[in-house]
């Protein structure tokens, strides 16, 4: 009977093609986009089981400055706010993603955005001018806006007409 397994190699260069494969993974998915590390924790560790060898090889990519969670937040905060969402949205998938509450407001302050005029763009877009309305649109209203992540600060003079 011949023996179809491969021949056994020493710990060391299994240890090292692991590390290759994971970082040749972790890279194709920087590639694409900007991921948090919690976001790139995640999608390799369904691919990869050695979660040592993953720790460390994510760790490589930070010290690299290859994967940065500032970096992605920031991206993440422009793109999304661009979107009509507002902080409050913003800041509960950024904790999603992983990110600390010190990245999400550093990458708020950095970004620069002004939720008002964002709010104001976001109302107008799906309802166009304000204007009197009954009560139960004013809900309606109310309610999209909310579920944008605005607060009521940011979107209550275009509701209250």
């Amino acid at each position: 009977m011949i023996d179809s397994r491969p021949p056994s190699h020493p710990a060391g260069i299994q240890g090292e093609t692991a590390a290759a494969q994971i970082r040749l993974a972790a890279m194709n998915l920087l590639a694409r986009r900007e991921h948090s590390l919690g976001e790139l924790r995640q999608k390799l560790q369904r691919r990869f089981g050695d979660e040592l060898v993953l720790e460390e090889e994510l760790q490589r990519l930070v010290i690299e400055n290859l994967q940065s969670d500032e970096r992605f937040a920031e991206s993440y905060a422009r793109l999304r706010s661009g979107r009509g969402y507002g902080p409050g949205r913003l800041r509960l998938e950024m904790r999603e993603k992983s990110l600390s509450d010190a990245a999400i407001a550093r990458a708020f302050e950095v970004a620069g955005l002004d939720w008002w005029a964002l709010a104001e763009s976001a109302f107008r877009k799906k309802f166009g001018e304000p204007a009197r309305v009954d009560l139960q649109e004013k809900a309606r209203r109310i309610r999209f806006m909310q579920y944008r992540g605005f607060s009521a600060d940011h979107y209550q003079h275009l509701v209250d007409y």
